[in-house]
């Protein structure tokens, strides 16, 4: 048995913060300027989470072109009115400051480009407990969940940390996938916006935030991701 994790890493949206509903309005103003028709409110929430490029090509069934294009009208609107229009879950800031209280060291791994990511956790005065901030690249080349991670190891790696025994805290199998892709588990967030079938492959799961402490901070074996 190994005492704990030796360095945490956890997503953003759906995770710290509900976000849905300044993503979701950008997203309809934005179908709304193109001229397209305006997806429900269920639909929208697909969106909330993965990388928007990738879900423009999956959802809307946009080009490249179009995608990008579709950013650009996006951020015009989410940066200015949607950014803020979020609010932090009950129970995450003690979730946030038991780990720094642990001296685990925490870094954020989200599909938000970082500039937004930043912006929001200091808005909530919440950037104070990450060692660390991992995010997609500002044009969001680098926007996969796997590489995302691969960023937050690297740079905890830098900075000091033991990085041979992580774990990830999301909530779309996005999370799970990427962070597998390293040998990395990951505790599935029940109240985000992830199905129940998206925590397949996950390590265990936690219903509200009251239960992250004892997954993250209790002892914990190495996950055999192979089985």
């Amino acid at each position: 048995m190994k005492p704990h994790w030796t360095c945490i890493l956890i997503d953003l949206d759906g995770t710290i913060t509900d976000s849905a509903p300044g993503i979701t309005s950008s997203l309809a103003w934005m179908f709304e300027q193109l001229g397209r028709p305006i997806p429900t409110p269920v639909e929208l929430l697909r969106y909330v989470g993965p990388p928007l490029l990738t879900s423009f090509r999956d959802f809307a069934g946009f080009s490249p072109a179009q995608s990008a294009h579709a950013l650009e009208v996006y951020r015009s609107h989410y940066i200015v009115k949607g950014l803020y229009d979020s609010s932090v879950y009950h129970g995450i800031p003690e979730v946030l400051s038991a780990i720094g209280a642990s001296d685990i060291p925490l870094s954020l791994a989200t599909s938000k480009p970082e500039t937004p990511a930043n912006l929001i956790l200091n808005h909530f005065e919440l950037a104070r407990h990450f060692d660390i901030i991992a995010g997609a690249s500002d044009d969001e080349v680098r926007s996969t969940k796997a590489d995302v991670v691969a960023v937050a190891l690297e740079r905890l790696a830098a900075a000091g940390a033991d990085v041979s025994n992580p774990i990830m805290v999301g909530d779309r199998e996005h999370d799970i996938e990427g962070a597998a892709a390293h040998g990395i588990p990951t505790i599935f967030v029940e109240w985000g916006y992830g199905s129940v079938a998206e925590r397949v492959g996950s390590h265990s799961s936690a219903k509200h935030p009251g239960e992250l402490p004892g997954l993250l901070l209790g002892e914990v074996e190495r996950a055999d991701l192979s089985a």
